[in-house]
């Protein structure tokens, strides 16, 4: 593609529309224990779902955000199931929750919607599988870094539409600022987090996938370790892992706490995706120097181009997830894939060696 047809390829481009409107859907928020929860609400009202009951342990907080949207307040889970117009539970419980809390839902009737990361056991992963395909009900994941991200999701139109021809390599990093002060104590209990490859490392898996155009894959080494937080012991600070698909694509994938305070956002996320007629790089939440992110940069046959992704793409995954749930179908994300992600994030966690540094006494 030269200039010109990259230009029209943009305009080509359909943005999402809203999929329902006044009660057509309606959805509750369950347990607020992570602030994505807020973003998915956000992405599920402004493509037209309504949010009809807050559920949290925490009644401040619970009642504040259903304030916010003109919903109403329980500290009761099971007042969800009592409301017949609600079709879906959205929840970033603590993580060692999620897949149970997600079975429950599906058990009950409902499709659910869980922040990252979807599962902190394989043995999670197995029976919410079992139960979703059982039931007939949605698992939906919020793999947010590609999702809520213009020039992540402006990637995947132009490889799917060939521009940097078949994808071989692709390489993540996904470094956040830790804000230690602000976490809760769950934060840093590797039994209710799973630990890093599990976590941030997730949004990783998926990327990889999902450019590769392949769910089959392999973990061929992992590493995690803890090189700065000695007062959290049960805490990863760094992990990487990499990673080989069935077609033959390979990726590194590195994930750490590290972000400094100069940085004038949460996390430098970056990613490489070699094709075998380009290549793209995204910066997805900060162009370093040079403002806020959401740049995409591509060369090929035709030339250097660089993107600012603003307004290209719109987040369509909201609007096709309320689709799904209303239609029975699977467009958003196929379950298969983001059951994929979860799988090899847990298995590069399982495997990983250890890179923690021993002390003077060997400890």
């Amino acid at each position: 593609m030269n200039e010109k047809e990259l230009r029209d390829f943009f305009a080509s481009i359909k943005k999402p529309s809203p999929a329902a409107e006044g009660e057509d859907f309606c959805f509750a928020a369950a347990y607020l224990d992570h602030g994505h929860i807020y973003g998915m609400t956000a992405g599920l009202a402004a493509a037209g779902g309504k949010l009809a009951l807050v559920v949290d342990r925490d009644p401040e907080r619970g009642r504040a955000l259903a304030e916010k949207y003109g919903a109403k307040y329980s500290p009761s889970f099971d007042d969800i199931f009592e409301d017949r117009r609600i079709r879906l539970v959205a929840s970033a419980a603590i993580p060692s929750e999620r897949g149970p809390l997600g079975c429950e839902v599906m058990r009950r009737g409902l499709d659910y919607f869980t922040d990252k990361a979807p599962f902190t056991t394989l043995a999670q992963l197995e029976e919410a599988w079992r139960v979703s395909r059982g039931t007939g009900r949605h698992y939906f994941v919020n793999y947010s870094e590609r999702l809520g991200s213009e020039c992540a999701l402006l990637a995947g139109y132009l490889i799917r539409a060939g521009v940097i021809g078949r994808v071989v390599n692709v390489i993540g990093t996904g470094p956040h600022r830790l804000n230690a002060a602000t976490r809760p104590a769950w934060f840093f209990e590797r039994e209710k987090t799973g630990g890093i490859l599990i976590d941030i490392g997730s949004h990783q898996v998926e990327q990889f996938l999902y450019y590769a155009d392949c769910d089959e894959a392999k973990v061929v080494s992992s590493a995690v370790g803890n090189f700065s937080h000695p007062e959290y012991p049960g805490f990863d600070d760094f992990g990487d892992m990499r990673l080989a698909a069935a077609n033959g694509a390979t990726g590194y994938h590195r994930v750490d706490w590290f972000t400094p305070d100069g940085l004038s956002t949460w996390g430098d996320g970056r990613c490489f995706i070699e094709g075998t007629e380009g290549f793209i790089e995204l910066r997805k939440f900060s162009d370093l120097t040079r403002g806020r992110g959401d740049r995409l940069f591509l060369v090929n046959g035709e030339g250097e181009f660089s993107v600012d992704a603003r307004g290209t793409t719109g987040f369509p995954f909201f609007s096709d997830l309320i689709r799904d749930s209303m239609e029975g179908t699977d467009r958003a994300m196929p379950a298969a894939h983001a059951f994929a992600a979860a799988r090899l994030s847990l298995i590069a966690q399982r495997d990983a060696a250890n890179l923690t540094p021993r002390n003077e006494h060997g400890a």
